[in-house]
């Protein structure tokens, strides 16, 4: 499958220049950002893509949208794949407003508020990771998925730490990352 971080959100336009938390919640891409999502949708043109799937937030969901629109694809959202609950970036917005917000997308599987209530310990994160590539490794089609995720889930996904808009392949069945360190990125 192909793991794409969203593109540049307001929280990470602010948060990368201060390293302070400026207090933005389900914060939207930035111009930067709109365009690295567009830039992914192009670079995997060429990709047998079958499936998205994607994280609530409103950062994850439109970078989805370019690509799901130039495939004519439905995005399915699953919060197993959103980001780690520790910032106010990681406060969701209610599935009620984002389903009118984003009508083309499958919510019916997630409840109104689907976001933690407290900090999501480093931990829960990395069973959250196991559980969904059991899911993904289970599917047939997990080679032709693209999913629209976040720093902390792909990293403890792969053991990797991506950029805004960069993407990289996992396969479910392979290997965990042996060691991960959290530093936001």
């Amino acid at each position: 499958m192909i793991l794409l971080r969203h593109g540049q959100s307001e929280f990470n336009l602010h948060f990368s220049a201060t390293k302070v938390d400026p207090g933005i919640v389900d914060p939207k891409l930035t111009p930067l950002g709109e365009e690295q999502a567009r830039a992914a949708a192009e670079a995997l043109a060429g990709e047998d893509i079958r499936r998205i799937l994607a994280s609530p937030y409103t950062r994850a969901l439109q970078t989805a949208a370019p690509l799901a629109e130039a495939r004519g694809l439905p995005v399915l959202i699953t919060p197993l794949v959103r980001e780690r609950y520790a910032l106010s970036c990681d406060v969701g917005s209610p599935i009620s407003r984002l389903a009118t917000d984003w009508p083309h997308h499958d919510f019916t599987a997630v409840e109104e508020v689907w976001w933690p209530q407290e900090e999501e310990p480093v931990e829960e994160v990395a069973a959250r990771a196991r559980a969904f590539r059991g899911e993904m490794a289970l599917r047939e089609d997990w080679a032709h998925t693209v999913v629209v995720s976040h720093w902390g889930f792909i990293l403890a996904m792969t053991g990797q730490s991506v950029m805004n808009g960069q993407w990289l392949r996992c396969d479910p069945a392979g290997p965990e990352p042996t060691k991960v360190v959290w530093r936001h990125g």
